[in-house]
C-alpha cells in the first residue's frame, strides 16, 4: 500500500514539475527602457511672462492650480462650472468609472468562498428487472415500508465552492482591475482638462469675434462719412461718380461681412452651449478686454511634474502597471489550482422523512487538484499574449510622454513668437492710424485722391482685426500650454506639496 501511495504521489510531483516548466519570453532588453525626461523645458527668447520657477524657489504652480484660479473672467467661470455638471460626455464617462469600480467588486468575490443555498425535487423510476429495482423493491426503510417504484427526492442545503489562491493569480487579478480602474478615473480628469479648454477657448475666440464686429461697424461708419465728403466733392465738381461708387461698394461689402461675423457668433455660441449641455441661447460675455485677460505671470514648473500632473500620463502609468500584473496572473495559469467543494443539508425521497435528523441529513467535502496537461498551448498564447500588451503599454508609455513634452515645447514657442508678433502688429495699427488721420485730413483738403484714402482705411480696419486674432492666439496659446503641464482638472483650489 505504501509503494502505491509513493506512487500516486511521485506522478503528482512529475505534473507539478511539468507545469513548472514555463516557457521563456524572448523579448528585447530595450523594451522595458522607459524614456527619460530631459531636465527642463526648451527655452525660448522673449517669453517674459513665462518662467520654470516662481520667486520662492517652486514650479509648475500654475499647472497645480484650479481652473478656478486660473481664469479670470466670471462669465467664463460660470460657464465652465455649468460644463462640469451637465456635459454628457463627462457623464458617460462617471457610468464607465462606476463599471470599472464593479469589476473590482467582482475580482474580489472570485478569491472568496462562494456559498449558496439550493433546493431540488426529482422524480424517478428505475426499471424492475434491474439491479437498483429488485435491490428497492426488497428493501424496508421501516418496518412494512418498502422503498416505492416511483421515488420522489426532495434535496435542500447549502453548499460551498472555494478555489484557494495558492499561487495570487486571484488577487492579481483583483490588482489588476484596481489599476484599470484608477485608469479610467484618469480618462474621466482628462476629459475633464479638455472640457475646460474647450470652453475657455471657444469663449476667447466668442469674444474676439465681438471685437471684431465692433471694429467693422466702426469702419463703416467712418467709410460712410467719408462717402459723404465724396458725395459733396461730387456735388462741387471736385471729384467724379466713380470715387462715390468705390465707397459704397466698400460700404456694402463690409455690411455683408457684419453678417458673416454674426453667423460666426451664433455658431460658437451654439457650440458653447452645446459643451454646457443646454439648448442653443445667448452666451453672456464680460467686458474685460481680450488683452487683460492675459496672464500676467505664468510658471511651467519642470517636465519631471508631467507624470503627476497629466491625466493622459497618469492612465498610460496604471495601464503599464495592469499589464504587468496581468503577465503574473497569466504565468499563474501554468501551476495546478487547487479547489474545496461541499455541501450540507437534507435529503429524503418520501417527504415525511424529510427533516429527520440525523437520517435525513447529508454532507460532502471534497478537494480537487486540477493541473492543465492538454491545454498548454492555450495557456501559453494567453501568457506570450499578456507579455505582447505589457510591452505594447511601454510603447503607449514613452509616445504619450514624447507627446506631452512636445505639446509643451510647441505651446512655449507659439507664445514666445505670438508675443513678438503682438508687439509690432500693435506697432503697425498705431501708425496706421495715424496715416488715417493724415489721409482723412487731405483728402478734405483735396492734396489726396480718394482712392489712396480708402485703402489707408482698409489697411487699418485688416491690421486691427489682425490684432485681434493675435490677442486670441496669445489667449488660446496659454490656455493649451495650461492643459499642457496637465492644468484644469483640479476643481478645488491646490498646489502641489514640494516637501
Amino acid at each position: 500500500m505504501k509503494m502505491a501511495q509513493i506512487k500516486y504521489l511521485g506522478y503528482i510531483l512529475l505534473c507539478l514539475l511539468m507545469q513548472g516548466c514555463i516557457p521563456g519570453l524572448s523579448e528585447d532588453g530595450n523594451l522595458k527602457k522607459r524614456v527619460e525626461l530631459p531636465r527642463k523645458f526648451p527655452t525660448v527668447d522673449s517669453t517674459e511672462t513665462l518662467t520654470s520657477k516662481n520667486k520662492k524657489g517652486g514650479g509648475g504652480e500654475t499647472a497645480y492650480q484650479a481652473w478656478s484660479e486660473f481664469f479670470i473672467d466670471g462669465q467664463l467661470k460660470k460657464l465652465i462650472s455649468i460644463a462640469l455638471t451637465n456635459n454628457q460626455e463627462l457623464k458617460i464617462l462617471e457610468q464607465e468609472v462606476q463599471i470599472a469600480h464593479n469589476e473590482i467588486m467582482a475580482r474580489k468575490g472570485e478569491y472568496l468562498p462562494k456559498v449558496w443555498g439550493g433546493a431540488s425535487y426529482e422524480i424517478e423510476k428505475v426499471g424492475e428487472f434491474t439491479s437498483q429495482g429488485a435491490s428497492d423493491a426488497t428493501t424496508q426503510y421501516e418496518p412494512g415500508k418498502f422503498v416505492p417504484k416511483v421515488l420522489h427526492n426532495h434535496r435542500a442545503g447549502l453548499f460551498t465552492a472555494w478555489e484557494i489562491d495558492v499561487w495570487k493569480k486571484l488577487r492579481n487579478a483583483t490588482r489588476s482591475a484596481y489599476y484599470r480602474y484608477l485608469a479610467t478615473i484618469d480618462v474621466q480628469k482628462f476629459m475633464v482638462t479638455n472640457l475646460v479648454a474647450e470652453v475657455a477657448n471657444t469663449y476667447y475666440e466668442l469674444k474676439a469675434l465681438d471685437t471684431q464686429l465692433e471694429i467693422v461697424q466702426r469702419y463703416i461708419k467712418n467709410l460712410q462719412r467719408a462717402q459723404q465728403v465724396v458725395e459733396a466733392q461730387k456735388s462741387a465738381a471736385r471729384t467724379t461718380s466713380l470715387a462715390v461708387k468705390r465707397f459704397k461698394a466698400e460700404v456694402l461689402k463690409n455690411q455683408a461681412r457684419i453678417y458673416k461675423i454674426k453667423q460666426s457668433i451664433i455658431a460658437h455660441e451654439n457650440k458653447i452651449n452645446f459643451l454646457v449641455g443646454r439648448f442653443p441661447q445667448a452666451i453672456v460675455r464680460s467686458k474685460i478686454s481680450l488683452t487683460d485677460l492675459t496672464p500676467k505671470h505664468f510658471s511651467t514648473g519642470v517636465p519631471f511634474q508631467l507624470l503627476d500632473n497629466r491625466p493622459d500620463v497618469q492612465k498610460a502609468y496604471h495601464d503599464l502597471e495592469a499589464s504587468h500584473i496581468d503577465v503574473k496572473v497569466a504565468k499563474a495559469r501554468f501551476f495546478p489550482s487547487l479547489g474545496i467543494d461541499g455541501g450540507v443539508g437534507y435529503e429524503a425521497f418520501d417527504a415525511s422523512h424529510f427533516i429527520i435528523t440525523p437520517e435525513s441529513v447529508f454532507y460532502n467535502l471534497a478537494a480537487r487538484l486540477a493541473v492543465p496537461i492538454l491545454n498548454r498551448n492555450a495557456i501559453k498564447a494567453a501568457y506570450f499574449s499578456a507579455n505582447n500588451k505589457q510591452i505594447q503599454a511601454i510603447y503607449s508609455y514613452n509616445l504619450v510622454i514624447l507627446s506631452a513634452f512636445k505639446e509643451i515645447a510647441d505651446q512655449l514657442a507659439a507664445i514666445a513668437n505670438l508675443n513678438k508678433i503682438y508687439r509690432l502688429r500693435q506697432r503697425q495699427v498705431s501708425a496706421l492710424t495715424e496715416s488715417v488721420d493724415i489721409s482723412n485730413m487731405l483728402f478734405r483738403a483735396a492734396r489726396v485722391d480718394y482712392l489712396e484714402s480708402l485703402l489707408t482705411q482698409r489697411d487699418l480696419l485688416e491690421a486691427q482685426i489682425e490684432l485681434v486674432e493675435i490677442k486670441k492666439e496669445r489667449l488660446t496659446s496659454y490656455v493649451m500650454l495650461y492643459k499642457s503641464l496637465g492644468g484644469g482638472w483640479r476643481a478645488n483650489p491646490q498646489v502641489k506639496d514640494k516637501g
